[in-house]
């Protein structure tokens, strides 16, 4: 595994081909700092230069997943400075910049929500590739409530919920629990506690242990091209990938393992 970088609000835990990212903020119920976002912008950059690295995981200490951006510490950075209009909106969208990233991380993304998601925390739940939430996990869209709009986070919300259901969680500040988060699509599975939470977690890394590392990465590159591109453009992109992974080594295993009824070699790994 490539070598990762130094973090101070992060808990990077690589295993294998997994690696956990804890957030590391539980005295500020694990919300979002500026210094958390860059330390995480940097994490996902050197993974995805890391072909060993298969699944990232990420959840937050003391059984709180996220609870925001850091408002305290906003409110602080504003009276240490006039406040600026562009200065401001470069650092919210500092933050889009990362859901964009992780978003379209090249390797499968495991959320682990208990305790709270709330606002840019929520936000995180929409982008997982799998989402596993508690069922007492706390959900909201606290941001009109502050005099603000949840701007970064608003596309994403409203991809993973639909039109109707994000304008009504968003235009009302909605309180919710992780059994209706799974109703609303936020999160894949409902899990007890979160002892059943890791429980199911692991049976997923089972399953992506039998998917080829490389055809995941192009499945989900494919999958965001056809949100962007004209049908026939996306389906050229998707037989370029197609036609990448079945000449490599790993199509060409996976090809062979068929054929001859055995586990691919990334499946023993």
């Amino acid at each position: 595994m490539t070598d990762l970088p130094e973090t101070k609000d992060l808990i990077l835990e690589p295993q294998g081909s997994v690696l956990t990212i804890w957030f590391n903020r539980p005295e500020a119920k694990n919300s979002l700092s500026s210094e958390m976002v860059s330390e995480l912008h940097a994490v996902l950059d050197v993974a995805a230069q890391d072909a060993s690295l298969r699944t990232l995981i990420i959840r937050g200490k003391d059984g709180i997943f996220c609870a925001g951006a850091d408002i305290k510490g906003f409110k602080s950075g504003l009276q240490d400075v006039e406040p600026n209009a562009d200065d401001v909106a470069r650092g919210n969208r500092f933050f889009g910049d990362l859901m964009i990233k992780l978003n379209e991380q090249p390797q499968t993304v495991i959320m682990l929500v208990e305790g709270a998601a709330i606002g840019g925390g929520l936000g995180l739940c929409c982008i997982g590739d799998v989402t596993i939430v508690t069922r007492d996990a706390k959900f909201r869209l606290s941001e009109t409530s502050l005099g603000i709009p949840p701007a970064q986070i608003a596309p994403f919300v409203t991809e993973r919920v639909g039109l109707t259901q994000a304008r009504r969680l968003m235009l009302t500040g909605a309180r919710f629990t992780g059994v209706e988060a799974v109703h609303y699509g936020i999160g894949h599975m409902l899990a007890d506690d979160s002892a059943d939470m890791e429980k199911k977690c692991a049976e997923v890394l089972e399953q992506i242990a039998l998917c080829a590392p490389r055809a995941n990465a192009v499945t989900k590159s494919i999958i965001f091209e056809a949100t962007r591109r004209p049908r026939a453009e996306a389906l050229d992109f998707a037989s370029r990938g197609f036609a990448s992974c079945m000449l490599s080594e790993e199509g060409r295993e996976g090809v062979t393992a068929f054929v001859e009824k055995r586990k691919p070699k990334w499946a023993n790994e």
